[in-house]
């Protein structure tokens, strides 16, 4: 008998989530511990990671352990996984959602603005895969979710900083792939469309933006944090094992215009 649902099964399991504590990471988070997963999520707002984690311990029974970690420092990634290590003693899953955006026209943005994207959303998710690799390898597999963007492999005026970053996580998640497939670790790509999270509600009212999500999106609306977790819980879970180096795109139909 094959096993159907139960390939969704993250009983037993570990996830390190970045940029864990609200928006697309927190929902994220929760989808893992509704199917099992006991959880430490990292975020540069201690405060905010606290109050996440104590959520969803309540939400799902899940242990779930708060760090405050900035994930452009090496020092401060290799410090998150050894933690994770001695919380848990495993981990099986890392959730790359860290991230940064800035706005603009080319010629009104600062190079500090570019490169401050670039550190977090590209860098970032290179040191802490680098940190947590070597534990997964040891174990002999895991499992890497990288948050990419549609804008990683579609245009949008003024964010360059962002799809650029974007298009790079793209590339890395590939090239990962085939460097860590040897080791039974599989490494994939989410790519969202507009979803209404923190980083995006100051965009929501605007006239552009409103003809933007009608014009642009299928579905005609903002994406609910809800409709993140299904895509997580897959790529997290042996339901997913034979696909690594992909992009799941979850954009209301945006990309396929």
């Amino acid at each position: 008998m094959l096993p159907g649902i139960k390939q969704f099964d993250l009983s037993g399991k570990v996830a390190l989530v970045t940029g864990g504590s609200k928006g697309l990471g927190q929902a994220m988070a929760a989808g893992l511990a509704s199917a099992g997963a006991d959880l430490v999520l990292s975020s540069r707002h201690g405060d905010e990671a606290q109050a996440a984690a104590a959520e969803i311990a309540a939400d799902f029974g899940r242990r779930v352990v708060a760090v405050e970690s900035d994930v452009t420092s090496a020092e401060a990634v290799e410090g998150l996984a050894r933690l994770t290590l001695d919380q848990f003693g495993r981990i099986d899953i890392l959730i790359n959602n860290a991230g940064v955006n800035v706005r603009g026209p080319i010629d009104e943005l600062s190079y500090e603005d570019f490169r401050h994207v670039q550190q977090v959303n590209v860098d970032g998710l290179w040191l802490t895969s680098r940190a947590v690799v070597p534990h997964m390898k040891r174990a002999g597999g895991g499992r890497i979710i990288n948050m990419a963007s549609t804008l990683g492999v579609v245009g949008l005026e003024n964010r360059t900083p962002y799809a650029t970053s974007k298009g790079a996580v793209v590339q890395m998640t590939r090239a990962l792939a085939l460097e860590l497939a040897p080791f039974q670790i599989c490494v994939n790509a989410i790519c969202p469309g507009p979803f209404l999270t923190p980083m995006n509600i100051p965009i929501a009212d605007q006239e552009q933006t409103r003809k933007f999500i009608v014009g642009a999106v299928a579905l005609g609306r903002w994406g609910r944090l809800e409709e993140i977790q299904g895509a997580a819980i897959f790529l997290a879970s042996d339901a997913s094992s034979y696909v690594t180096g992909s992009l799941l795109t979850v954009d209301g139909g945006w990309t396929a215009r």
